[in-house]
């Protein structure tokens, strides 16, 4: 099991609408990752199975989209993912050993924009 590197990719703008299947597709051609996940593709998201790492399945948290052409961390992505860490849409099944890590990895997103990770706040 492995959090990503934190790979700070520039934020697109806050207001960008977050579909997550489109953004894996984009991110897939992206990372020319057609048959199965390579690194490029990893970088998108913020948790994987290092057992199963060629298994699109594996992957976890996507936060990014492809703009222009360029890998960008999406707000309204990372903000979904936030929710499902505080249980929405039935939460994600993640060894607990990873979780501190996970919600550490969104929180640098949320400062980047100037705000507080959901869990931060008072």
């Amino acid at each position: 099991m492995a959090v990503t590197s934190f790979q700070d990719l520039p934020l697109a703008d806050k207001d960008r609408e977050w579909d997550g299947d489109a953004a894996e597709e984009r991110v897939r051609r992206w990372a020319k990752a057609g048959d199965e996940p390579n690194e490029k593709y990893r970088d998108a998201f913020v948790w994987y199975d290092a057992d199963r790492k060629d298994s699109f399945t594996a992957y976890k948290l996507l936060i990014a989209d492809v703009i222009d052409g360029k890998l960008y961390a999406v707000p309204r992505g990372v903000m979904a993912a936030a929710a499902v860490m505080q249980g929405s849409r039935g939460g994600v099944d993640l060894p607990d050993r990873d979780r501190d890590r996970v919600k550490s990895h969104l929180a640098k997103y949320y400062r980047k924009w100037g705000d507080k990770a959901p869990w931060d706040r008072d």
